[in-house]
């Protein structure tokens, strides 16, 4: 034995597994019998490794014609005996491994584990890294504007052949999507026209107009707020939903599945969905705003207004055009809200945080192209006198 290294300094070895036939300075001979699965390399793995590097052998010769089984984990055992025998300079060899383990052993060679530190990324220059994101940028550009077509064509085969439509399933996605938002919706709304109203009656009491709150109000839920805050609320609910649903479907080959089948994707699944979202969409906006002109009603009656004064003063401020106008807005963010929601789940990837990084890209796309749609709609209105 070595000098210095003493039995009780060993690391203990599993008998039946792997036993030690000669152990000094110039050869350190193993034995192995039986079964060299996971769990048994698991026992192993540790206490040979320090066996070998405190004996530190001129040759590590290993028995192995009594192994009876050996997968990749013992492949990798005797891998890294025989890395770190050659890190050292010194000789490794594998005697009498069977034919049918012999050839996984062949696939690998030592040298290719001689260096295992890993790969650090380059740093990337501010020229290079704006590139590649207007690379990126343009491809979902490029992504967007096929899905809007596919979805086009889609919608126009469902309008002509509404029989073709899953209509069970509408009714289904509009229930999740529309009418277990109505809580939240009416909660949201009935506060916005509340602490609007009452953040108006502090400037306009100091001119004795208190009742202009009602216009106010009015005016801001019908044509604006009422439309904008149910979509944006949608677009955090629903969006990344439809998105975390397709992207579900997308990790686990459903979609592959059904495309296998004949069926595209785009009218089975995206259809029904945005035809859901369409519905429901300018209905929730009305609960909108009819709960914002409730809370402003709140403020008003708290001032001693009779309600029949701010109902009288609703009407004279808003007509239908006012309402027609935030319900036209709905339609195409309904669009948006169900349409990027199902894009970013059929481009979900697979890793595991694809699909909350897919609905994480739909509510923020979402939001924003909602935004960027109620500023042209409001840039339209101000040309067309509306």
């Amino acid at each position: 034995m070595k000098k210095g290294i003493r039995n009780s300094d060993r690391p203990p070895l599993p008998e039946h597994i792997c036993r030690i036939l000669q152990n000094d300075a110039e050869i350190l001979s193993l034995s192995f019998a039986g079964k060299l699965d996971a769990a048994a390399t698991a026992l192993l793995w540790k206490p040979l490794l320090e066996l070998a590097h405190q004996t530190a052998p001129r040759l590590l010769l290993i028995e192995a014609d009594q192994i009876n089984y050996c997968d990749g984990a013992g492949i990798g055992l005797f891998m890294e005996l025989a890395r770190q025998q050659q890190k050292r300079q010194q000789r490794f060899e594998l005697k009498g491994l069977k034919e049918e383990f012999a050839r996984l052993w062949s696939l690998y060679r030592p040298e290719d584990f001689m260096d295992l530190r890993g790969s650090r990324p380059h740093p990337c220059c501010l020229p290079e890294e704006i590139g590649r994101q207007a690379c990126l940028a343009g491809q979902g550009i490029v992504d967007m504007a096929r899905f809007t077509g596919e979805l086009t064509s889609a919608l126009l085969h469902a309008a002509r052949h509404p029989r073709s439509v899953r209509w069970p399933e509408v009714w289904l996605v509009m229930e999740k999507a529309g009418v277990n938002s109505l809580p939240i919706v009416g909660l949201i709304s009935f506060l916005i026209g509340l602490i609007m109203a009452f953040q108006a009656t502090i400037p306009m009491r100091q001119f004795g107009v208190e009742i202009y709150v009602a216009n106010l109000t009015a005016l801001s839920m019908l044509r604006e707020l009422g439309p904008l805050m149910t979509a944006l609320l949608l677009a955090g609910r629903s969006s990344s939903a439809f998105a975390a649903e397709l992207g579900t479907m997308k990790i686990n080959e459903e979609i592959d599945a059904l495309t296998t089948m004949g069926l595209a994707p785009i009218p089975f699944l995206v259809v029904t969905r945005v035809l859901a979202t369409v519905i429901i969409l300018p209905l929730l906006s009305l609960f909108a705003n009819l709960m914002g002109l409730i809370g402003g009603a709140v403020v008003l009656l708290s001032l001693g207004y009779p309600l029949v004064t701010y109902t009288n003063q609703v009407k004279a401020a808003v007509n239908l055009g006012d309402l027609t106008g935030g319900l036209v807005k709905t339609l195409v963010f309904a669009l948006i809200v169900a349409g990027v929601g199902c894009l970013y789940g059929l481009k979900t990837r697979s890793g595991a945080s694809a699909v909350g990084d897919s609905a994480t890209r739909a509510v923020v796309s979402g939001i924003i192209l909602i935004v960027v749609a109620d500023g042209l709609f409001a840039v339209v209105y101000y040309f067309l006198g509306i």
